[in-house]
């Protein structure tokens, strides 16, 4: 009886033709062939044709960082210089259903929109708030704010109020910032004096158990109220006694917001509660300090002396001694209204 045959497992052979998959989009003609392995004649020429398929979800300046490195492996002589960057793709657009030339457009679109408004904003309030004059008011530093708000405060202490001014390039006379000079007005303390009183007024209404979001609304209405209506008593004032200046109005702006820093106080004793008496004085107090301060620090404005006249760009400008005493009670007038405003203020954060 002969033995059966030895048992052959089938050989595993590749077939001669792969079939062609479903069409799928992905490569620059629209359409992407898929295999699971190539043939042997066409090994060379899939690492020399990359495809440029972009998954589903993902933006076009991704699909650029991925072909960056391909394409590197196709041109290995054109970058092998060192220092020599590789060029930068222009995003592809098209990952997103968006044409690129209509993505181009939108762009420049965008950025022609952007310029006219800026352009529009510096038309309509470029002459009455200057970018130039608004900017160096917000050049200041922390020893500059500390020393600042000591001459608010205790403004009896402070002897020199001059103004320090230098020389351009172009020959004009300037006054130097507030972080170089002590005594120039900047506009970071009044802006964040403001902020907090504000806040410390719906402190103060959530503390009563009254607070609503309207408070907000009504006390920085109050406040901007009070900064609008001071600044427009000066201007009148400065008009009337033919005072001039290139930056007046934003010194006189930022002049007019050292009162929050001097409200700020009164508000504090109140909230402490400790008693009408010594509310009275704090008040009395800083509301004098307040005063006393504003009356030396327009005196620069109201009755600049050669250095001033020079910084201002009219150095031949006098005063006679009729107008110059019209000028110092109008200093007095200004002086003495910053405790009504204050009293104001301080009314209206109970």
């Amino acid at each position: 009886m002969s033995s059966p045959p030895p048992l052959r497992h089938p050989v595993p052979t590749h077939p001669a033709y792969i079939p062609e998959p479903p069409l799928t989009p992905g490569s620059p003609q629209g359409y992407q062939r898929f295999s699971s392995s190539p043939q042997p004649g066409q090994h060379h020429q899939n690492y020399a044709q990359p495809t440029g398929h972009v998954p589903a979800y993902t933006s076009p300046f991704q699909h650029q960082h991925q072909q960056q490195p391909q394409q590197q492996q196709q041109q290995p002589h054109a970058y092998s210089q060192p220092g020599v960057p590789p060029p930068m793709m222009p995003p592809q657009f098209g990952a997103w259903g968006m044409n690129d030339a209509t993505a181009q457009l939108g762009m420049q679109i965008g950025s022609s929109a952007v310029a006219a408004g800026q352009e529009y904003v510096q038309r309509t309030w470029g002459g009455v708030f200057p970018n130039t004059h608004i900017k160096p008011h917000f050049n200041v530093s922390n020893s500059y704010v500390i020393r600042k708000l000591r001459i608010v405060l205790f403004p009896w202490i402070h002897k020199q109020w001059g103004r320090k001014s230098h020389r351009t390039d172009a020959g004009l006379t300037e006054y130097h910032p507030p972080r170089e000079d002590v005594n120039s007005p900047d506009l970071y303390i009044p802006l964040m004096s403001m902020v907090t009183y504000i806040l410390l007024c719906a402190l103060h209404s959530g503390l009563q158990e009254r607070f609503h979001p309207q408070v907000l609304g009504e006390t920085a209405s109050r406040a901007i109220m009070v900064v609008v209506l001071d600044f427009v008593f000066v201007q009148l004032g400065c008009y009337f006694l033919n005072v001039s200046g290139p930056s007046q109005s934003i010194d006189v702006i930022a002049y007019g917001g050292y009162k929050f820093v001097a409200v700020i106080p009164s508000i504090l004793v109140g909230f402490l509660q400790l008693g009408t008496t010594l509310g009275f004085v704090t008040f009395t107090y800083f509301a004098f300090a307040n005063a006393f301060f504003l009356m030396r620090s327009l005196r620069s404005l109201v009755l600049p002396d050669a250095a001033s006249r020079a910084a201002s760009g009219d150095p031949y400008a006098t005063t006679s001694g009729s107008q110059r005493r019209r000028r110092i009670t109008f200093l007095f007038v200004e002086a003495a209204s910053q405790l009504l405003w204050m009293a104001f203020l301080v009314r209206g954060s109970h």
